[in-house]
């Protein structure tokens, strides 16, 4: 099993406010879905995630369509511990030229959670430590939307992310390269844990292990 390699696109305008609208602008976009792969079979309450991952005016476009039998989040404002406060989505991204990478929470009540770690070993640093104050960016330098639909237990999130959030240098980025990996935090309220999913070929559930990320191409 690899992580994906997905050639990402440049998509056409949209509305960003109009659910069907970004399912068509993304409908040609690659896809991916998240996944258990550290386990040889899937948890009991695992739900199914895709992801759709596109580009356009120097910004990464990333529409997330979750399954969910229980859609919450007691998050209230931004840069709480969302993954500790219910439902969470995870996006991950480094350009591959680069040591530092950025971090993107979302919850399905949009609320949002922004990190940036020097490094792979300033990360280590961080969470071995539980603090992460340090890492938090104020104000947020990203935008969000989501949809919750818990008639059909569903919830889908749309995340707009500056290319100037997340590398040091500048440039066009056709031609670039970064590593991604996506994740989510599936709560259901009643269960002692969690159940983790990502899009990478993670040999453990540590959404951290950058060498086994995927790759971003832009084209």
């Amino acid at each position: 099993m690899k992580s994906p390699t997905i050639n990402c696109p440049t998509l056409p305008p949209f509305a960003a406010a109009d659910l069907p609208a970004v399912r068509r602008a993304f409908a040609s976009a690659p896809a991916c879905v998240l996944r258990q792969s550290w386990r040889t079979e899937l948890e009991s309450d695992f739900a199914p995630g895709t992801v759709r991952i596109g580009w356009r005016d120097e910004t990464l476009l990333v529409f997330v369509e979750l399954e969910d039998a229980d859609i919450f989040s007691r998050a209230t404002r931004p840069n709480q511990r969302l993954w500790e406060l219910g439902d969470a989505l995870e996006i991950f991204l480094r350009p591959v030229d680069q040591p530092a990478y950025s971090e993107f929470q979302v919850a399905p009540n949009n609320q949002q959670l922004q990190l940036r770690f020097a490094s792979a070993e300033a990360a280590a640093r961080a969470r071995k430590s539980n603090s992460f104050d340090d890492q938090l960016i104020h104000p947020l330098t990203f935008t969000s939307r989501t949809w919750v639909r818990p008639g059909i237990g569903a919830w889908q999130a749309l995340v707009e992310i500056p290319a100037a959030s997340v590398r040091d240098g500048s440039g066009p980025l056709p031609g670039t390269k970064w590593s991604f990996s996506i994740g989510r935090y599936d709560y259901t309220r009643g269960r002692a844990e969690p159940v983790v999913s990502n899009s990478s070929a993670l040999t453990q559930p540590d959404f951290h292990r950058l060498t086994e990320w995927g790759v971003l191409k832009f084209i």
